[in-house]
């Protein structure tokens, strides 16, 4: 009696195969995150579409008009924050549109809008407005608020680099975490994911320096009211994600839902858009605020564009 053979089936993603493909997204991330923190430009960003933004719809100049009385300062703070979305200080959040996907139930398609916006909007609206409400205690006892350098340095510039620096890590490692090259202490809880990266997005408040947000958090303080604090900052944080919620609202709403079906059809391929998204932003954070930031004030090199 003959034994028979064992048939070997073949397979499409084998162990080995994995650790080289996560091996090139991840480089490819990278790269990529280094190529947006060289190419970008903060005056095209913050003044040609911030500034313009910012004036178109408020009617007058942002930035040198005064903020008259509760209802203009929180008109302002939301306004500045929709202008502030495309700044470096705010563009990370578009690594949520990956892990928002992978919270979204099956089902109808409006379902698969509301509740994932809804878990990113509770985990921001809780950083920003707690935020918001120290600020005003704290006032010129930030740095953010100060004036000081050191060096050639700005103070506040510092606290961006070092808030920005620690978001931009987090990021990373939750991209690393979802191509499974690290643990991803989120395995199973695509919910918890959400809600972090909303208090992430929360969080960008505490580091940044943008022009309009800056005199949005002076007219805060100048309140002594730490309530007109945390709404003023929840306004500026809803205005921030504003856009990227409409851009994935449309884009489930124009697919019927398929959209989301196609991403989470596979769990790698899920894992990959998700990994590759926030690799790429939090390399980016890392590099422009930790890097890039700094040679502009005499510490340390970084190439520089012939348009910057």
């Amino acid at each position: 009696m003959t034994a028979t053979p064992a048939v070997r089936v073949p397979t499409t993603d084998t162990g080995s195969e994995r650790p080289q493909r996560s091996g090139r997204i991840i480089l490819f991330s990278v790269l990529a995150g280094i190529a947006l923190a060289v190419l970008w430009s903060y005056e095209f960003v913050d003044s040609t579409i911030g500034d313009n933004v910012a004036n178109t719809l408020l009617g007058h100049d942002a930035k040198e008009t005064a903020i008259a009385g509760t209802a203009a300062g929180l008109l302002f703070a939301f306004v500045s924050g929709l202008a502030g979305t495309f700044t470096a200080c705010n563009i990370a959040m578009a690594a949520s549109i990956g892990p928002m996907s992978q919270a979204s139930p099956s089902g109808s398609a409006m379902r698969g809008i509301l509740r994932p916006v809804a878990y990113l909007t509770a985990g921001m609206v809780a950083v920003s407005a707690v935020y918001g409400f120290v600020g005003v205690l704290l006032g010129d006892r930030l740095p953010q608020l100060s004036t000081g350098t050191v060096g050639d340095m700005p103070v506040r510039i510092i606290q961006s680099s070092v808030v920005f620096g620690i978001i931009g890590l987090a990021l990373t490692y939750l991209g690393l975490a979802a191509l499974g090259t690290l643990p991803d202490i989120f395995a199973g809880r695509p919910t918890a994911r959400v809600v972090t990266l909303g208090a992430l997005i929360g969080g960008f408040l505490i580091g940044r320096p943008y022009p309009l947000f800056n005199k949005l958090f002076h007219w805060a303080a100048d309140t002594g009211n730490p309530l007109y604090g945390a709404g003023a900052f929840i306004l500026q944080s809803l205005g921030n994600i504003v856009i990227v919620t409409a851009l994935f609202a449309l884009l489930v709403a124009l697919t019927r839902g398929r959209f989301l079906t196609w991403l989470s059809a596979t769990p790698r391929r899920t894992a990959t858009v998700s990994g590759a998204l926030l690799i790429a932003l939090g390399v980016f954070t890392v590099v422009y605020w930790d890097v890039r930031v700094p040679s502009i004030f005499g510490f340390g090199w970084f190439p520089t564009m012939f348009y910057n």
